[in-house]
């Protein structure tokens, strides 16, 4: 981005902007005071530490302007300050108008799972033709939205953003701010149940995000979700998934270690493929074939961009580690839909040595968690993975239930406080040909024993 100062004033209704400083360029918009660039408007935010208090640290850093709020008599004198009633809200307003400005096409992408999946794979293939910007790392909530819409560039023709939620509401208010010309729901879980007690109340929040979807905008959804086909009213839909009433669904599937390969309804001849494992995968491929389509690309240009995509880090991420072992990392996120899932593909997959499995907890699953943890269960079993490790407080009754399914010595139970304890035992244990699995929500920070399993630790 480059604007003036004179130019975000108005965009965010801002105050105190002085004919002096009305031409400072801006080149960028940061809310953290260590990470901006020399350029940046500095957005100080309330955290657990106010970023007004931070101002010294962005001005050092390079920030030629920053945001401040009008009810705070402390705003400096010797630099460009744009005073707003609330920082938060004039930061979403300016993307929204610099949005305005671009004007590219939006795809908004949300789903209790594979939305990150479903965004990286959608980018690659509007890519392939198009000038894309989309959401880097977990920017998808009310900060990140914004800072994904002010880092694109001005000759950018689709924004491919995605869209996060823990509770009622937050995903409107993202839909206002983005305007979609594409919606697309990847599919509804048990993700943040905690928050919305039932699925339907998932459901509802999820369908938020067509609030402001533009009048003549596309709906890309999982049509094998019932509760998905009871709200979709009117509008203009196109859908995927595994029954044949769906606009696009798989004729065949094939499900390796590290790529998945199938052909579909729509063009039985083409062969698409994709750098991960799992048939679940697929979905999210559908997903975004479907987008593709609907911006005129060639089925055979989809199937170059999904064979060749980038997968964001540690979702089902092969990595070798220090024995040697090869370790399958999906430590990003989790719940009981996805750990079902990984952990059945898991099984499966051959090794001369144990499959070992490392779960956490699932966080967000509110009083369904003792029920929601036990059901992994079903899939695991001490013939097809022959050692498992749990990790947390959520997943303790998930212990208990495969104390009367494993021997003693192959089950293994460590307390959130006991992560040290968890990679010396790990350490000790995996063999060059042991095969393992990790996965758990974020707050475990499973990424740590990753990190020290690894060949990357070294």
């Amino acid at each position: 981005m480059k604007m003036q100062l004179s130019e975000i004033a108005r965009m965010t209704g801002a105050k105190n902007e002085t004919e002096q400083w009305a031409t400072v360029e801006v080149t960028s918009v940061a809310f953290d005071a260590r990470e901006l660039r020399p350029g940046a408007l500095f957005v100080p935010l309330a955290g657990n530490r106010n970023g007004h208090d931070f101002i010294n640290q962005a001005r050092e850093n390079g920030a030629v302007a920053t945001l401040w709020a009008s009810a705070r008599d402390d705003q400096p004198t010797d630099f460009p300050v744009l005073l707003v009633k609330d920082p938060l809200a004039a930061y979403q307003q300016l993307a929204k108008r610099y949005l305005l400005k671009i004007n590219p096409k939006v795809v908004a992408i949300t789903g209790s799972n594979g939305k990150t999946t479903t965004k990286d794979m959608t980018a690659a293939v509007l890519g392939s033709q198009y000038n894309i910007h989309k959401t880097q790392a977990n920017f998808n909530n009310e900060i990140g939205v914004p800072q994904t819409i002010l880092s694109m560039e001005a000759n950018t023709e689709i924004l491919v953003i995605e869209m996060g939620m823990d509770r009622p509401g937050q995903l409107h208010a993202l839909s206002e701010i983005a305007m979609p010309d594409v919606a697309a729901i990847t599919m509804i879980g048990e993700a943040h149940i905690e928050f919305f007690k039932t699925r339907d109340k998932i459901a509802d929040a999820k369908m938020e995000i067509t609030d402001f979807l533009k009048e003549d905008g596309l709906l890309v959804y999982d049509g094998d979700e019932p509760l998905l086909n009871e709200r979709v009213g009117d509008l203009e839909r196109e859908t995927f998934g595994s029954a044949t009433t769906n606009t696009l669904y798989p004729i065949q599937v094939r499900a390796g270690e590290t790529k998945t390969q199938f052909k579909l309804n729509a063009w039985p001849d083409v062969a698409f493929e994709i750098p991960m494992m799992g048939a679940y995968n697929v979905n999210n491929a559908l997903a975004a074939i479907l987008i593709g389509q609907h911006y005129h690309i060639k089925p055979e240009v989809m199937s170059k961009a999904l064979a060749n995509f980038e997968v964001t880090r540690n979702r089902t991420e092969w990595l070798v580690g220090t024995a040697g072992q090869r370790m399958l990392s999906d430590v990003y996120n989790s719940n009981p839909t996805a750990a079902i899932e990984v952990l059945r593909n898991f099984s499966h997959f051959e090794t001369d040595g144990r499959r070992i499995a490392v779960l956490g907890d699932m966080l967000e699953l509110g009083t369904a968690s003792k029920k929601l943890h036990e059901s992994l269960a079903t899939v695991l079993d001490p013939a097809q993975i022959q050692e498992v490790y749990l990790f947390g407080t959520e997943i303790k009754p998930l212990f208990d239930k495969l104390a009367t399914i494993y021997p003693a010595e192959q089950l293994h139970y460590f307390e959130k406080t006991q992560q040290p304890e968890l990679i010396t035992a790990l350490a000790e244990t995996i063999q060059p040909s042991d095969l393992v699995v990790l996965k758990a929500s974020h707050g475990l920070h499973l990424e740590k024993v990753v990190a020290a399993l690894t060949t990357e630790n070294d």
